[in-house]
């Protein structure tokens, strides 16, 4: 007897069929749009199925707004150093950490016992920008003339000391690897607005030069227990960001689209047989990179790019792989529809060059944050598109290393207090939100966790974070696992 016809027998028990017996919607349309109907599947997986099977409707509340480009600055930014200005660092440089602010902290190992440590005042000195009064350092003369457009939260802590479990933490709300990441819940919850693109993109840049050894692991924008296809798809970082999108020679796009309906149609009787949800991420994934092969071309052409605009990111906008290239293309995948864009910028990780290699950051990252905001408003993009712009914890105010030597000054890791930026997307501008302390080390007024920080975002895309679940291992898992409140106070 047939395998296939095994397995569909009325007579012969299996737990496969009585399966089939109880599928919902979703499942029956993902079963039967083979062949021809792949075009109907590959919509329905874009547009349908990224609706999170959860039997709430989302979005949930009035979203303030519909995509998120996270510019995310892989090792820690100083907050010290660029946007929590503390008059009290110049008064005690030099001095040991006072008594009564460490508490018994826990700090990388490079730290250590943090007793005895001498302060560090900042490197370069803060004025006050706009109308809102916002300090900001000279290291960010760009960002410095964008302030009313900004609300910065200035008291996030996290529970994470280094650097990839705090990134995977703020990301996915686990310091462990194996957990959905924002991009992904939010994919797997609103689904996707692009026909042409995937709904999450993720590209990747690194000032040249720097001697911080930051990795992009995958785990970054991972799907964790959520099918694949609602993973973020990685841009590389050249003028072919997608591999393989051209057809070999002698093969015609009428040739290349028959091929996919019949291997959609082998998929699909493959999928009949195992009800595995991974060949429908292969459906939709075949039939992505078909869409990608017109929609992508377009997108990196930046020849309808005025002048002016390609002047305001800055000179490194021209070439593929820079965080000011990333950031115009996070510009134009906002405009055609996708959802998360995450821009990740590594080389933060000033534990001895604050006073040589935070200049290139800065340079590197300063103007192309600033002209994205600037670009989006613009274009009346802003309103409707959250910026995030921060890292995964800030740096100590003390010195790590030798205070008599300049050129080497560094600062070590600090989760208890540091900054983020946020624009747009229904934030209100001009704002500073929460305080850390008179030297910067604990958050003391209206402390934001992480996982308040990711409520809030959801809230903003107009899902209620306790009811984006997804049941894996016998239990239900959100982003914010069991914790979490909206802060209230940021929302326009």
């Amino acid at each position: 007897m047939n395998s296939a016809w095994h397995l569909l027998d009325p007579a012969s028990p299996s737990p496969v069929r009585d399966r089939q017996l109880a599928i919902n919607r979703r499942q029956l349309f993902g079963r039967t749009a083979t062949g021809i109907g792949t075009a109907a599947l590959a919509s329905l997986l874009g547009r349908e199925a990224g609706r999170a099977d959860t039997g709430v409707t989302l979005p949930n509340l009035t979203p303030k707004a519909k995509r998120v480009i996270y510019l995310f600055q892989n090792g820690g930014p100083t907050h010290v150093d660029l946007f929590d200005y503390k008059p009290k660092l110049s008064q005690v440089h030099g001095q040991p950490v006072p008594d009564g602010y460490l508490g018994g902290k826990r700090f990388s190992t490079m730290t250590g016992d943090p007793t005895g440590k001498l302060m560090l005042q900042p490197v370069e000195p803060f004025r006050q920008h706009g109308d809102c009064g916002a300090w900001v350092s000279d290291f960010m003369p760009h960002t410095a003339a964008i302030v009313d457009d900004l609300c910065f939260i200035k008291s996030l802590h996290t529970d994470a000391v280094n650097h990839a479990p705090a990134i995977s933490f703020l990301l996915s709300g686990a310091q462990i690897p194996g957990r959905p990441t924002m991009g992904a819940w939010l994919n797997y919850g609103l689904g996707s607005a692009s026909e042409d693109l995937p709904g999450f993109v993720v590209m990747t840049s690194v000032s040249k030069g720097t001697t911080c050894g930051q990795i992009f692991y995958d785990f970054y924008w991972g799907s964790g227990f959520l099918p694949t296809r609602f993973q973020g798809a990685k841009f590389r970082g050249s003028r072919e960001p997608v591999l393989y999108l051209s057809n070999p020679d002698g093969l015609s796009k009428d040739l290349r689209r028959g091929l996919l309906d019949d291997l959609a149609e082998l998929n699909g009787l493959k999928y009949e047989q195992a009800g595995d949800p991974e060949i429908q991420t292969r459906i939709a994934q075949y039939e992505m990179a078909y869409r990608m092969q017109t929609s992508v071309p377009d997108l990196t052409d930046f020849s309808d790019e005025p002048e002016h605009i390609l002047e305001m990111y800055g000179p490194q906008v021209r070439e593929p792989g820079t965080f000011a290239y990333n950031c115009l293309m996070a510009r134009r995948l906002a405009e055609r529809g996708v959802n998360f864009i995450q821009c990740m910028h590594a080389g933060w990780d000033q534990h001895n060059s604050l006073t040589t290699e935070l200049y290139t950051q800065c340079r590197d990252t300063d103007q192309p944050s600033a002209a994205l905001v600037r670009d989006l408003k613009m274009r009346g993009l802003l309103d409707d598109t959250l910026v995030i712009w921060g890292g995964e914890f800030g740096r100590t105010p003390f010195i790590q290393g030798d205070i008599a030597n300049r050129p080497r000054w560094g600062r070590d890791h600090h989760p208890y207090a540091f900054t983020v930026w946020m624009a747009g997307g229904g934030v209100k501008p001009g704002l500073s939100h929460g305080a850390s302390d008179d030297l910067g080390f604990n958050a003391v007024e209206k402390p934001v966790h992480v996982h308040d920080f990711q409520a809030t975002l959801l809230h903003l895309l107009g899902i209620d974070h306790e009811r984006l679940t997804y049941r894996f291992q016998g239990r239900y898992f959100r982003l914010t696992d069991i914790h979490g409140h909206v802060v209230r106070d940021i929302l326009a």
